[in-house]
């Protein structure tokens, strides 16, 4: 594929310091934050008693569904997904291009929301979810995609690894944690969630762009 004209500077750059500035707001105001910005289930009670801070008033909003993915649990989860974002977000949108980018970024996050509401709707479970990682685990699914045989160098442990192997990997051991509700606390059907969207519209473009090339 012929790389396409970026914005300058890229929109994944201009993401990733959109969602740091976000954090930084948070931490100013981490309850008043969470309150309206992190997803909260459905079926969320009006008053919820939140951590140690006391009784708040929240609930679902239809914002919260793009919103969640600007907000973070502390720096060493910021750093990773932006990192992250860093390392498979800038090929991808020279590649495409920084439209398509933008979109595909988005879709996952708010997939992996959709994804995150119904688990929890089944589970019963009441608590918010925040982070970028269901755009992340979409881009993480279109660089594998794309370059299946580019060697990732692994962080733990610092060992290359094909893309491909990678991906397949990770997915599967997110849903085998998903499953077996192996560390609580972390949305790992979220994290499938973005890839299932991410899969869902590379498909789409893929079908949309051969009809345009051959008809």
């Amino acid at each position: 594929m012929i790389p396409r004209r970026v914005s300058n500077p890229p929109a994944s750059l201009a993401l990733l310091g959109i969602t740091v500035v976000a954090w930084l707001l948070q931490s100013m105001n981490p309850v008043e934050s969470l309150r309206l910005l992190a997803l909260w289930p459905v079926a969320t009670p009006e008053l919820i008693r939140f951590s140690d801070t006391g009784i708040i008033e929240t609930g679902f909003a239809p914002w919260q569904l793009l919103t969640y993915g600007f907000l973070h649990g502390g720096l060493g989860h910021l750093f990773f997904n932006m990192f992250a974002l860093y390392m498979f977000g800038l090929p991808i949108e020279q590649a495409w291009g920084t439209r398509r980018f933008v979109i595909f970024y988005l879709v996952c996050i708010i997939g992996a929301g959709l994804v995150q509401l119904l688990t929890a709707a089944i589970s019963g479970d009441i608590y918010p979810t925040i982070g970028a990682s269901g755009g992340v685990f979409g881009l993480l699914l279109a660089f594998g995609m794309m370059y299946p045989n580019q060697r990732i160098m692994l962080l733990i442990p610092p060992v290359p690894i094909k893309a491909k192997w990678f991906v397949i990997g990770y997915g599967a051991l997110t849903l085998f944690f998903g499953v077996t509700g192996t560390m609580a606390g972390v949305a790992h059907f979220a994290h499938l969630g973005g890839m299932l969207f991410g899969l869902a519209l590379i498909l789409y473009w893929g079908r949309q762009d051969y009809r345009q090339r051959y008809r």
